[in-house]
């Protein structure tokens, strides 16, 4: 029983002095002072000071989690441990930073940030309470663990939901403004959003009523799933396998009024997710359904941009003058050949080698973009400039505003989500499953993995074309550089955080790791590094994704159901004529 209690000591001590190095690396390299001049509760909680407790209040949370239910002395000393634990990383820096100047070492370790760690008092006040809050957090987390679900469940997402909407409350702020104010004044509008929002922050009351409005909901809809009622909270587009139009009449009208409530910025902002949401659906035809990885993927989204602008650019390079919906057609096609191209050379490539060839093709197509061999037909360095918008002819409009091109960009997620909707259960979309799963066998039971292959490049690249071709019309001028490595990188991320072979899943995340960095421009320095934290949480916690589909969550979690006793199997479940 000692040695137990020895082991469990060692094991919760290294939780925290873990929370507390996450916690350390995120203080000197700028995130907390960056994310604490957010504010989420005015004059109650900032977004860094989330950050120097998060850590230590998962890690308490999730290895309370697994303790046994109803010992309040293990919970608690589990809480005290790790929150204990997780200050001693932080309080050397505090003090190292009285006799060591660490700002020729870490540029980020301000004074500043020394007053955010220690509450704005003395090293040795602010210290001791820097250690009293971590184990006050570490218990407090640790006892939430060990609430029953149903009440566990609403708590934290009203929280999360109250955090939420105090961290996007500068944007939700000024769309009420403009909401309220054209129907009902802007005094109006002025009043309401300055008594839900203070100094870009949730006020005190309305996060409590948010915290338990989102509660009350997250408590409601649990109780009208147990009464069997899931049809009045929920739209599935598919019952039995048939398309329910009425439900899909709702979220298409929903989807049309958006952008009067979203305005220009959000708009901006669904636009650009709108155009990842395309290229994802591409991308997930090839890796999700026919499992070839392409890192090149880049390259068919230039070709389409670079088609679109060459044939509708009224500069110097504008030769044919054409109009947006002439060219989009031409620009699919042209993408369309480009996947042909780049899959016959590589029909008998997998894995590792199929990736690395599909790299160089993309870099290929962006150094030619680049060169001077092709700058009188394509601008080089210059790019194309001068393309125009799309052009409605009856209505004599061009779709110039953010919220006209939203409707564009819609009309070509939906078209992408419907084909590949029935590319998935389609006998091709089998036979890239088939193939994905293993291409000898596929071959040998019929499968003619040439067309196969090259049907997915082609189907793949023509949806990356017509994303092009709207992100050209969309700038108005392309160059070569906002063709790199790393849109292929961000497309195939928000594959796997939304779940490969998952069409939800693009949406998700796409929302994700392209939505989320749009509306929060001022932290966007830890792009790449919240793009990392992500893929490493997900694949160690949830290496399916948020959304996925449930033939891949099905391969991932092959062996974790539990192993059938058959000593245990009763005698009148045995076959007749067995063995007696």
């Amino acid at each position: 029983m000692i040695n137990q209690m020895q082991y469990n000591f060692r094991e919760t001590a290294k939780k925290g002095l873990l929370a507390g190095v996450i916690t350390l690396i995120i203080s000197v390299i700028g995130m907390v002072e960056l994310f604490a001049e957010r504010s989420l509760v005015a004059d109650l909680l900032t977004m860094g000071q989330v950050l120097i407790f998060a850590a230590a209040a998962i890690f308490s949370f999730l290895y309370s989690d697994s303790l046994n239910r109803g010992n309040v002395r293990e919970w608690i000393l589990t809480g005290f441990t790790i929150g204990a634990f997780s200050a001693p990383p932080l309080l050397i820096l505090i003090w190292l930073t009285q006799v060591v100047n660490l700002r020729q070492f870490f540029a980020n370790v301000s004074p500043a940030l020394i007053e955010l760690l220690t509450f704005h008092q003395e090293p040795l006040t602010g210290s001791l309470l820097l250690t009293a809050a971590f184990i006050v957090i570490g218990i407090v987390a640790a006892g939430v663990s060990q609430i029953p679900e149903k009440t566990r469940r609403p708590i934290l997402t009203g929280f999360l939901g109250a955090l939420a909407i105090g961290l996007f409350s500068e944007i939700i702020s000024l769309r009420l403004k403009a909401l309220i104010g054209d129907l009902f004044g802007r005094q109006v509008g002025d009043s309401f959003s300055n008594f839900l929002f203070e100094s870009r922050a949730l006020r005190i009351l309305p996060a409590a009523v948010i915290f338990a409005l989102i509660a009350w909901l997250t408590i409601r809809r649990r109780k009208m799933q147990e009464e069997g009622h899931e049809s009045r909270i929920s739209f599935p587009l598919l019952v039995d396998g048939r398309l329910q139009w009425r439900n899909l009449l709702i979220i298409v009208i929903a989807m049309s009024v958006l952008p009067i409530l979203l305005g220009s910025y959000l708009s901006e902002v669904v636009n650009v997710v709108g155009i990842f949401v395309l290229m994802g659906l591409g991308l997930n035809i090839v890796v999700g359904f026919a499992g070839l990885l392409d890192l090149g993927y880049v390259a068919f989204f230039a070709v389409g941009a670079y088609t679109m602008a060459i044939l509708t650019s009224e500069g110097a390079l504008g030769v044919f003058g054409i109009s947006f919906w002439a060219a989009l057609p031409i620009a699919v096609a042209m993408s369309t050949l480009a996947g042909i191209i780049l899959g016959m050379p590589v029909l008998r490539m997998r894995g590792d080698y199929l990736a690395i060839v599909t790299l160089g093709f993309g870099e290929i197509i962006r150094l030619l973009a680049l060169s001077d061999m092709l700058r009188p037909f394509i601008g080089g360095a210059l790019g194309v400039l001068r393309i125009p918008k799309p052009y409605i002819g009856p209505l004599d409009l061009y779709l110039v505003k953010p919220e006209h091109l939203y409707f564009v960009v819609l009309l070509g997620v939906l078209l992408a989500a419907f084909v590949s909707w029935r590319l998935r259960d389609s006998r091709l979309g089998r036979q890239w499953m088939a193939m994905r799963e293993d291409e000898d066998v596929a071959e040998a039971m019929g499968i003619n993995l040439v067309k196969t292959k090259l049907l997915a490049f082609a189907v793949g690249a023509a949806f990356s074309g017509l994303a092009g071709a709207i992100f050209a019309s969309k700038l108005t001028s392309i160059f070569p550089h906002s063709f790199n490595l790393l849109i292929s990188i961000n497309v195939l991320s928000l594959i796997i955080v939304g779940g490969i072979g998952s069409l939800p899943g693009v949406i998700v995340g796409a929302f994700i790791l392209v939505g989320l960095p749009e509306m929060l421009r001022e932290f966007a320095e830890f792009r790449q590094l919240m793009y990392g934290a992500l893929l490493v949480v997900m694949m160690l916690a949830r290496p399916e994704g948020f959304l996925p589909s449930s033939i891949h969550k099905r391969e991932l979690h092959v062996g974790d159901e539990p192993p059938i006793d058959l000593d245990s199997t009763p005698i009148s479940a045995a076959p007749e004529g067995g063995a007696r």
